[in-house]
């Protein structure tokens, strides 16, 4: 998948995610997160690219006959070239894990987390790193978590320009 990409003009920094739609059946699709480019494979099939250092949310679900068989989400900061990672099915060559959680009832949560942070009008591919990684910890135990401020966020924003 990776090289072929290449070939066809994909910049080797960014990170790829493949998604997939079969209808009832699979579902990989990018929550929130800044895209800078596409490429359609066949009908079922896409693949986008982030720039290093963009922020993003891949959620995967599936299901059979039976039910649901997995349900997670992924949240991820892509990484520039030489950069250490961690690698995910579907993301290419990886990235720095924020928050990895699965099941139902935790996913939906996150998703609930994610709504909450965009009513304030701030785009959740902004947010700070510790705060999804808070989110994180706090949901695969079952505890409460810190709700996402404003101020939090202005804080966040001053800290990262000071950072670069």
């Amino acid at each position: 998948m990776t090289a072929g990409l290449r070939a066809i003009g994909q910049p080797a920094d960014h990170t790829l995610v493949e998604l997939t739609w079969r209808e009832k059946r699979i579902e990989h699709r990018i929550r929130f997160g800044r895209i800078v480019d596409e490429h359609r494979l066949d009908r079922h099939r896409r693949i986008v690219s982030f720039a290093p250092c963009s922020v993003f949310a891949f959620v995967r679900w599936a299901a059979n006959e039976y039910g649901t068989i997995i349900s997670r989400i992924d949240i991820v900061r892509s990484v520039g070239v030489g950069e250490p990672y961690q690698t995910l099915p579907f993301v290419r060559p990886g990235g720095e894990i924020l928050l990895r959680i699965s099941g139902w009832p935790k996913v939906e949560r996150v998703l609930a987390a994610v709504d909450a942070i965009e009513s304030l009008g701030i785009d959740a591919a902004d947010v700070a790193p510790e705060h999804w990684r808070h989110l994180n910890h706090r949901i695969s135990v079952n505890e409460p978590f810190r709700v996402y401020s404003t101020e939090q966020h202005r804080a966040w924003l001053r800290r990262r320009e000071v950072l670069r």
